[in-house]
């Protein structure tokens, strides 16, 4: 019997009814509209589509040139719900959102699980959501498609850019990074914050990209080092918080899109 990992934030994050989540992030792609060129990897946040999804539509939105194009895409994004070492591979078969289900590349995890840092635990990815959001994103601007999920605790940047390194593929491989940036500073403070950060990462700077300003400092980390080995260009496609979307100014969560390629 296939093993499915569930939603466990459809109805919270984004719509759980598949006909409004799909013209939703159809709608937030078409206000996006992009004419860059591919990337290899993308960092896009993972917070509410109302909060964030706008800027995460930024970061996916030059991808329906590619629909044909990428067949499997490599997902990291940090645990919130579930404390642990190293990086955690699901047992899953497949992942469901609203949308259907998308297969999980288990061949491509047989490739990382001898490191040392790689465990498979469902525990890890059964209620996160870091992973979960990007899901419909990938399942709108893309066709057929598979996954390699991976949910990063407690690592550090070499960990996480040995398995990148494992999983890199070629053009038909696309990585994405689920992070959202500082966290419940005012407006003004998180726009100084963010933008220190932001700047951090696009000249790979890593003694400033920390946990405090980015959640997903350390899967960050590990695709600037892999992206450093093959002289790849950073890319800041917007910067935003939920003080310009959907929340109040007093304490805000930011938010990054980046292409790396």
């Amino acid at each position: 019997m296939q093993k499915i990992r569930k939603p466990a934030v459809a109805g919270l994050f984004y719509p759980a009814d598949p006909k409004e989540l799909r013209n939703l992030v159809l709608s937030m792609l078409a206000h996006a509209k992009s004419d860059h060129p591919i990337p290899k990897a993308i960092i896009a946040p993972h917070a509410g589509y109302m909060y964030s999804g706008p800027t995460a539509a930024k970061a996916y939105a030059c991808l329906s040139q590619a629909t044909s194009e990428i067949k499997r895409v490599v997902i990291l994004g940090p645990a919130h719900r579930y404390s642990f070492q190293g990086i955690a591979a699901p047992q899953a078969d497949s992942f469901n959102t609203p949308l259907g289900l998308v297969k999980v590349d288990h061949q491509a995890l047989e490739s990382i699980l001898p490191l040392p840092q790689v465990s498979v635990s469902d525990e890890a990815h059964a209620l996160e959501h870091s992973i979960e959001v990007q899901l419909p994103f990938l399942q709108v601007v893309l066709k057929e498609f598979s996954i390699i999920p991976l949910v990063v605790g407690t690592s550090n940047a070499e960990q996480v850019s040995q398995v990148l390194d494992l999983l890199w593929g070629k053009k038909d491989t696309l990585i994405v990074i689920s992070s959202d940036l500082s966290h419940y500073h005012d407006y003004e403070t998180a726009m100084l914050l963010d933008k220190r950060t932001a700047q951090a990462i696009l000249n790979y700077n890593h003694a400033l990209i920390k946990s405090d300003r980015a959640c997903g400092c350390q899967p960050i980390l590990g695709l600037l080092l892999s992206a450093a080995s093959r002289k790849l260009r950073v890319s800041l496609i917007d910067l935003t918080n939920s003080g310009d979307t959907a929340g109040p100014k007093d304490k805000v969560v930011g938010y990054g899109a980046f292409h790396i390629g």
